[in-house]
């Protein structure tokens, strides 16, 4: 954390990253501004009572930032999106003329998203007449009008395009990506209020158990920061070329491999999908068939946060997004073909094909362990609140993993951004 103070203080001398880290900061304050803006017609009490003795609603509130206990304009967050994120991707790996269109380029990417915006209006909707019918079977809102019904849901719907749209500014005209920085602004939003519930319930027998649960949280935000800044170094020459009286190439030089490539996408990919069990059994306990009523009662049961089934998803959900995003980002035989037209190889290995196996053979195994540790993290808050009891701190467990990742990658890129325009001295 030290390090990303001192980049970013160093940032703030380049007039264009200044420019930039500004603009990021005022999207955020807008972001938070709107968070609580409340839709009317909501007992906002009776909404937050419920919140807190729902553990399934607590986590979805700690992902929306706060949006969803104040029911905001905002409510809904960028779940819509991420869904329709995680479809596309899904899509592309089975359906030949969208895999075709992502290799494309900027143009292929331009597309995919423009699809993925609008998927994400459906899907919004959907999920603003679930959040709806919750709601009403809580008795939390009244009965609406077909006409203010439509009102509700184009306002939840709207808040997810606005925020959209300002991820997006982020991302062209700002630092980091877009989408990422909203959520992580939100969890830390919800940060103070984690630790204000946890002083309101501590009690003196409490207090070794939250010595235990902090202990916890910095082992696991050193791991994760050891985990992000690992990597498998493999060794590529180059051969010596003489052109004139001048000779090229010649010196080796190594090739980073990461061992978390895919960062904290598979989180949020993870906890997107893992959260709907639960959400289409509390919505489908009300209908009035016994039948589906029951079974929807315990499909949540099963999918309850905190319970054995709920974990053991998590975490081979965590470890199969980590794999396929990975997959995504990184393709070796793209790479084994750059480093064979620059007149490069791996010692041992031909160039061409048998580069690319290897470098891919690398890949899994390092990818094996970097999707095992995120999913042991992931479920990581589960089993701190069965050792120390500490509930209120456990639902940010989650959170700090993506907190701490998205620190970590943004200052990545600010630097790359520093280096880009000459500025090494501010690295050392």
């Amino acid at each position: 954390m030290k390090k990303a103070f001192k980049t970013l203080l160093s940032a703030f001398k380049i007039p264009d990253l200044r420019r930039r880290l500004l603009f990021t900061a005022g999207i955020l304050i807008v972001f938070r501004f709107a968070a609580h803006i409340p839709v009317p017609g909501v007992d906002i009490a009776a909404l937050k009572q419920l919140f807190a003795r729902n553990q399934l609603l607590g986590l979805l509130d700690i992902f929306s930032g706060g949006t969803l206990a104040n029911f905001s304009i905002l409510a809904l967050g960028l779940n819509p999106y991420i869904n329709a994120s995680i479809i596309f991707q899904l899509l592309t790996m089975v359906i030949p003329a969208l895999e075709e269109l992502s290799k494309e380029g900027e143009y292929g990417r331009e597309k995919i998203n423009q699809y993925t915006r609008y998927l994400t209006v459906p899907l919004a909707c959907v999920q603003a007449l679930g959040m709806y019918a919750l709601l009403k079977n809580q008795q939390i809102i009244a009965f609406l009008a077909p006409l203010n019904l439509l009102g509700l849901v184009v306002t939840m719907v709207a808040g997810t395009v606005f925020l959209m749209w300002l991820g997006e500014l982020v991302t062209e005209n700002g630092i980091g990506n877009g989408i990422s920085m909203l959520i992580f602004a939100g969890i830390v939003g919800r940060f103070p209020v984690s630790i204000g519930q946890t002083a309101a319930i501590l009690e003196p027998e409490n207090l070794f158990n939250l010595a235990v649960f902090g202990t916890m949280s910095l082992a696991v935000v050193a791991a994760i920061v050891t985990v992000n800044e690992a990597t498998r170094r493999v060794r590529v020459a180059y051969a010596k070329r003489i052109r004139g009286r001048r000779i090229y190439g010649g010196r080796d030089t190594y090739l980073p491999l990461r061992l978390n490539q895919a960062g904290v996408i598979p989180i949020i990919f993870a906890i997107s999908l893992i959260l709907l069990p639960s959400m289409m059994g509390n919505f489908l306990r009300a209908v009035p068939n016994q039948t589906i009523a029951s079974l929807a009662g315990g499909l949540a049961n099963l999918f309850n946060p905190g319970g054995l089934v709920y974990n053991f998803t998590y975490f081979f959900l965590v470890v199969g997004f980590t794999y396929f995003y990975t997959a995504v980002v990184f393709n070796p035989i793209k790479i084994a073909d750059e480093i064979k037209k620059h007149g490069g190889f791996i010692p041992g290995i031909r160039p061409g094909p048998p580069t690319a196996e290897y470098l891919n053979r690398i890949l899994n195994r390092i990818t094996l362990v970097g999707a095992i540790f995120l999913g042991l993290v992931a479920i990581l808050p589960s089993i701190a609140q069965g050792l120390t009891g500490v509930a209120t701190m456990t639902l940010g467990g989650t959170g700090v993993l993506i907190v701490v990742s998205v620190v970590l990658e943004t200052t990545k890129q600010l630097e790359a951004m520093m280096v880009m325009r000459s500025y090494e001295g501010f690295l050392k």
